[in-house]
């Protein structure tokens, strides 16, 4: 998506819209020529993130605290078995949360409800597939979800911003030539930078009846994780000599 403004003596100007993106406004100077153009990269993602939850319902507070405890625990047995530090996991939050019947008129307490969330971050992705599996044959959580990001940014994005920049670069020379002049140096330019998101749906934990199942390849195993795209926009004015 380009757009293209040219400003010569006589005042010739070349425009289009850009959508979906606010721009600063520049004030293009006679003799000046305003590109606009976008660029990307697609960088190896370098973090594997699984979240999961961990939720149970007892008569009492105390048991739920109890029986969500073990639960934990054994999320800790599989991070040790794997070589991870349980410390590497953050937990989002921790709720307690009395249940009731509904279809009681007064509304009659049936239980306590404790939840919690996890998330694990690995950098060796070898790891995911055993970890996956260790905690569905646990049956701690209902759902996991795995998704593959890029915490280092800066390279990715200075990467866009280059493609970006000599797309628009490249715009301002065909222009400048077109119009029998010699493109000059940059007076000024523009950045905006953007991860594109992706939607992940979580994944089922499998019952523990199936543990005992053939080992079969995860999932994930043999597959190259999706990379993660960054993309910039550059707003450049040249001098046109």
């Amino acid at each position: 998506m380009k757009s293209v403004r040219l400003l010569l003596p006589f005042v010739l100007l070349f425009s289009s819209v850009v959508f979906g993106q606010d721009h600063p406004t520049v004030t293009a100077q006679p003799n000046t020529v305003y590109v606009g153009a976008d660029g990307k990269y697609e960088a190896a993602p370098d973090t594997a993130q699984i979240q999961f939850s961990v939720s149970v319902q007892e008569d009492t507070s105390q048991a739920a605290f109890q029986r969500a405890s073990k639960n934990v625990d054994q999320v800790r047995e599989v991070m040790r078995a794997n070589g991870i530090d349980p410390k590497s996991a953050n937990i989002g939050f921790l709720s307690v949360q009395p249940v009731y019947d509904y279809r009681n008129p007064k509304q009659k307490l049936i239980g306590y409800r404790v939840t919690t969330d996890v998330t694990l971050k690995l950098k060796d992705f070898s790891k995911v597939a055993p970890v996956t599996q260790q905690l569905a044959d646990a049956n701690v959580s209902e759902t996991q979800t795995l998704n593959y990001t890029l915490e280092n940014m800066d390279e990715a994005k200075g990467r866009a911003v280059e493609d970006a920049y000599r797309r628009a670069h490249s715009s301002a020379e065909i222009i400048a030539r077109a119009s029998g002049r010699t493109l000059g140096e940059m007076s000024y330019a523009s950045v905006d930078t953007f991860e594109n998101p992706r939607i992940v749906m979580p994944r089922m934990a499998r019952p523990m009846a199936m543990a005992a199942a053939a080992a079969t390849p995860a999932p994930t195993e043999e597959f190259t994780p999706q990379g993660v795209t960054v993309t910039a926009h550059v707003n450049a004015v040249f001098n046109l000599k």
